[in-house]
């Protein structure tokens, strides 16, 4: 047994020794730029800091304040009849399920959206959508709830008016009796705005509940949070040295930080160049200007958090500190699902994403110093691990499901 044993022990050495050798020899003969591509990413402590810093998803969050049926389960079922219902457009024809589409991530996928004709900008997903302080490409609402207003009211998209829809929501019994389970009351008789306003809030209730799952990378970051060596076969070794990239060189994180992998605010990047109308498309300069005149916005009646603390940052809005051709920074979560690309969806694969910004200077984007760029010139075999970490982004599972509640009594 002991000879057994040993002979076995002598061979496992012997075949160790034999690999270690092949290993070395054909390192030998690469070049150094193979050789790096051979080497299993190492993360530093700062670099885990900012990885952890991504999570955990879904991020910790509480109910809208400006929102007095957040999170209730009466507005939430309201919110979705409201939503795939086409009588709340002017035509009779359209819902808000024609531009965001469940089995498209609640996008389009088309270059900008088309509702009554088509508008300047792409459609945006619906997914992971709560605590965003700003909606909408300029920023021109900052309650989910005024948002979902707008396109109702546009005569592009839905092309209806407040009397239209509280018409409809009075006079037909299903809505009116989930009306009044959603805000216990019945629709106000008289006050058009009110109950406008009101399904606003239940749509804005219902898109609070769309959030996409846990991604390979959550996987990923979640063994590093338990101090565990993520096995490899788990999360490859290109999304990994792409997601060094984009923590550190790239400097992708200076815009898309967060659980969310955005930082929700505005910035200039290049990507979009569409002019609609002929002309360039302001951003957010425009977005702030429509938001303060809005009588939907957090500083106006409607505003259900009577401390005020929810308006905060619209009062802090300010157009000294937006620059023409800002736009929102997207969230990165499922973005593999929701191309075109870029504000006006001139991009069309993940691949141009990276290619349009492996030429940048990442602080330049910030800094808006006037200093001299510095190109990031990323390497092709760069830009293809970042493709394959953004990928890792996303996940194919969509856990929504249709769902009318059965009549209401």
């Amino acid at each position: 047994m002991v000879c057994g044993l040993e002979r076995k022990r002598r061979f496992a050495i012997h075949i160790a020794r034999a690999v270690t050798g092949a290993a070395c020899a054909f390192l030998a003969g690469t070049s150094p730029a193979q050789q790096d591509l051979a080497a299993k990413p190492v993360f530093s402590g700062a670099e885990i800091k900012i990885i952890l810093s991504h999570g955990p998803w879904p991020a910790p969050s509480q109910p809208d304040p400006s929102n007095r049926v957040s999170w209730k389960p009466e507005a939430i079922e309201f919110g979705t009849r409201l939503f795939f219902d086409q009588r709340l457009s002017a035509s009779g024809t359209m819902s808000c399920s024609n531009c965001h589409v469940p089995e498209r991530n609640w996008t389009d996928n088309l270059r900008r959206g088309v509702g009554m004709s088509e508008v300047d900008r792409n459609t945006p997903t619906l997914m992971n959508l709560l605590g965003s302080p700003w909606y909408g490409w300029s920023g021109a609402s900052d309650s989910l709830w005024s948002q979902s207003l707008r396109p109702i009211l546009d005569p592009r998209e839905l092309a209806a008016t407040p009397r239209h829809v509280a018409q409809l929501v009075r006079n037909d019994e299903q809505l009116s009796c989930r009306y009044r389970k959603a805000f216990g009351a019945p629709p106000s008789a008289t006050d058009d705005e009110a109950v406008f306003v009101d399904v606003g809030k239940a749509l804005a209730a219902f898109q609070e509940t769309l959030m996409s799952g846990a991604t390979p990378f959550d996987k990923f970051r979640e063994a590093l949070a338990r101090g565990e060596p993520p096995a490899a076969w788990t999360y490859s070794e290109p999304a990994q040295r792409g997601l060094k990239l984009f923590i550190g060189k790239g400097g992708c994180t200076n815009c898309h930080s967060g659980p969310n992998f955005t930082s929700g605010e505005f910035f200039r990047t290049g990507l979009s160049r569409f002019e609609p109308h002929g002309r360039p498309d302001p951003g957010r300069p425009a977005g702030i200007q429509q938001l303060l005149k809005s009588r939907f916005n957090l500083l106006g009646p409607y505003n259900d958090d009577k401390t005020g603390a929810s308006a905060a940052h619209t009062r802090q809005a300010s157009l000294e500190k937006a620059a023409p051709g800002e736009f929102k920074v997207p969230t990165l979560r499922n973005l593999i699902l929701t191309a075109p690309y870029g504000r006006d969806g001139r991009v069309d694969t993940l691949a141009d994403v990276v290619k349009h910004y492996a030429s940048l200077d990442p602080v330049q984007l910030h800094a808006k110093d006037g200093r001299p760029a510095k190109p990031l010139n990323l390497t092709q075999r760069e830009q293809t691990d970042l493709v394959v970490f953004l990928e890792s982004l996303s996940t194919f599972s969509n856990p929504w499901r249709p769902d009318d509640g059965g009549e209401c009594h």
